[in-house]
């Protein structure tokens, strides 16, 4: 308890600096472009529309709705796979800095994945815009969303510190991880039905893919479905969230004393 007490002064102490990496971030990603924040949603309406014509023969005849169905696995795989990428080299991107002051090392990696949240809810724009177009009605659930955003959210945040840390001794850590997201984006059922899979398959996923609960769960929310509602994928995606929280917050805990000597 007082540790956990320690670090909320230590994070309250540089909420300043918290702010002002989270905005440059956001700053830098739109610095040069024309169209600026507008490619928040320009950039996953577009890729849903190049989706939607390659996919949408193979695929959107089990699946109603394919569109908005495609856009949420689309843009919560894009969050995931940005923001833990991103996450990988945030403390070696900010060598410089930490041989000179003490910084909170936590707070690079906190700030990437919370300016990449922002970004999401810009996408949001997307698809609301989608599902006006396709005459989706808003009911009372939508308003859950919010619950596997935020589990995604502190999920990102564990595995980006795992990452953070991991790739500050082994370098090699963001080609493994770049094999492993391509993997994982197959295996989420983004832009096919899950019950296509094989039954062996289809359990693991269903079961053991952490991506999948919180997929599955925004689109309860968003267009329905058999587990509209479910607290089963609620449970599994807290339960998910915390252990990847935990983990990465005990790894990077466990090895910032060393970073030093590897940076």
């Amino acid at each position: 308890m007082k540790k956990t007490l320690s670090r909320l002064r230590t994070f309250l102490k540089y909420r300043e600096l918290f702010f002002q990496l989270v905005s440059r971030d956001i700053k830098i990603k739109y610095r040069r472009s024309v169209l600026g924040y507008v490619w928040s949603v320009l950039n996953p309406l577009l890729t849903m529309i190049v989706l939607v014509i390659v996919f949408s023969n193979m695929f959107a005849r089990g699946i109603p709705n394919f569109p908005v169905y495609l856009l949420t696995g689309q843009m919560l795989f894009s969050f995931m796979t940005v923001a833990t990428t991103r996450s990988l080299t945030s403390v070696i991107e900010n060598a410089s800095l930490l041989k000179k002051i003490y910084v909170p090392k936590y707070i690079f990696t906190l700030s990437v994945v919370t300016s990449e949240l922002i970004i999401f809810f810009f996408a949001m724009g997307a698809l609301f815009i989608v599902m006006i177009f396709t005459g989706t009605s808003f009911t009372w659930r939508f308003v859950f969303i919010i619950i596997p955003i935020v589990q995604l959210y502190a999920f990102c945040i564990g595995v980006g510190l795992f990452l953070a840390q991991a790739a500050v001794f082994f370098r090699d850590v963001a080609y493994i991880w770049s094999v492993l997201c391509t993997a994982w984006m197959y295996l989420s059922a983004i832009f096919y039905p899950v019950t296509s899979l094989p039954d062996s398959i289809y359990y693991i996923v269903t079961h053991y893919n952490p991506l999948y609960f919180y997929i599955a769960m925004f689109r309860n929310f968003t267009i329905g479905g058999s587990n509209t509602g479910s607290m089963d994928l609620v449970i599994r995606g807290f339960i998910t969230a915390a252990l990847a929280l935990l983990v990465g917050l005990v790894s990077f805990t466990y090895s910032k004393k060393k970073f030093i000597l590897y940076m």
